[in-house]
């Protein structure tokens, strides 16, 4: 709380005219950190401190209502293919869109794991291996019927892939000196980038 205080330039005891509590701050954070506009309307102050495991149970809430994403979950249920190259980058695109709409509460997630394992177990375990393994089908669906490009390892490709996406959607945002690329650009050249790596065309 005294660091978060120290940022704004206030004393820490005016943060808890705001909220009552690092777990109400917390809490508040992982709700609204990627719309803020909905926290001015949605609380009365000071947030009061969430009931025990109310965070978890938003979060796991959040991550079962995204996945797996439409396209993917379409596309594995796809018995003929039309343009594998039009599916992926359908894929893909999705896949940076719902990053980047969620990237704040990613990034606290990401950076308190050591102080929640039962979150980083939600989002490591959970969300994100979830996302791993149904992209992985899909690459091994499509490879095996000769649609996209064989690769040395499959799981590998699908973590460089999802791990691509994630720079560049989320992290990037939080770097000390990041370059001033669009998201649009950023997203599109993503989208190049494995479409052209693992099309046959």
């Amino acid at each position: 709380m005294a660091d978060v205080a120290d940022a704004i330039g206030v004393a820490k005891g005016t943060l808890y005219l705001y909220v009552e509590s690092k777990e109400a701050l917390f809490d508040l954070v992982c709700r609204y950190a990627d719309r803020p506009q909905d926290a001015k309307e949605a609380q009365a102050y000071p947030v009061r401190t969430p009931k025990t495991g109310a965070t978890l149970r938003f979060v796991r809430e959040e991550l079962e209502r995204h996945q797996p994403l439409p396209a993917l979950r379409a596309a594995l249920a796809r018995k003929r293919v039309a343009n594998v190259s039009d599916e992926l980058r359908a894929i893909i695109t999705e896949l940076y869109d719902q990053l980047a709409r969620n990237r704040a509460r990613i990034k606290l997630i990401d950076t308190s794991a050591r102080d929640y394992p039962e979150l980083a177990a939600l989002w490591f375990e959970g969300a994100r291996g979830g996302l791993l393994s149904a992209f992985r089908g899909y690459l091994e669906s499509r490879i095996s019927r000769g649609l996209l490009m064989p690769v040395p390892d499959v799981a590998t490709a699908a973590r460089l892939v999802l791990e691509t996406t994630v720079f560049w959607a989320v992290h990037r945002h939080f770097d000390s000196r990041p370059e001033p690329i669009s998201d649009e650009l950023a997203r599109d050249t993503v989208v190049h980038f494995v479409v052209r790596a693992l099309g046959k065309e």
